[in-house]
């Protein structure tokens, strides 16, 4: 199966299934809740799948994917009423690969898990995006539909955050 798409003139199934991780963690930071992470990509890639002919050249099919689930998400989010779900401990399993050192995923795993635990919504969504998956500013604020400045704004107040949270631990 060939679809068109900012990988060249044609991506394949493949190049959905290979961006499957990435979704999953964005998801899971979104909701909170792997089963409704999982449910979230789940209805995404279905969306995807009969749209991929509206994903133009210039697109990038992950900011692309992402900007989808998000708007999923958000309509999820209005249609049910509940803003956070509680956070699910398995969320912070999904993590990047940092490297092989066991300490350096303990640690990642833990910022994970105070960003799910403390952050707002939008924060959790701007961090994610930025700092876990590494989009530019542009990218990000375009998935999220607001304007950079305020990408930055809820960037700065998350790292903040984070940092006043990760003193109190070590200070314990």
């Amino acid at each position: 199966m060939t679809f068109y798409s900012a990988r060249g003139p044609h991506a394949s199934a493949n190049d959905l299934v290979d961006e499957i991780p990435h979704m999953r963690r964005f998801a899971r930071s979104l909701a909170r809740n792997s089963d409704a992470a999982d449910d979230l990509v789940q209805d995404c890639l279905e969306r995807a799948i009969t749209r991929i002919h509206l994903l133009r050249e210039r697109s990038k099919l992950r900011s692309w994917l992402f900007r989808m689930l998000y708007r999923l998400h958000l309509n999820s989010v209005e249609r049910t009423g509940r803003r956070r779900e509680d956070s699910d401990p398995s969320v912070v399993e999904d993590v990047p690969d940092p490297g092989s050192d066991p300490e350096i995923r303990a640690e990642a795993r833990s910022v994970l898990a105070l960003m799910q635990d403390n952050l707002t919504s939008e924060q959790c969504a701007a961090l994610s995006l930025v700092a876990v998956e590494q989009l530019s500013y542009g990218e990000a604020a375009r998935v999220l539909d607001i304007p950079v400045g305020t990408l930055m704004s809820r960037l700065h107040r998350a790292r903040e955050r984070l940092r006043d949270l990760m003193k109190v631990d070590e200070d314990s």
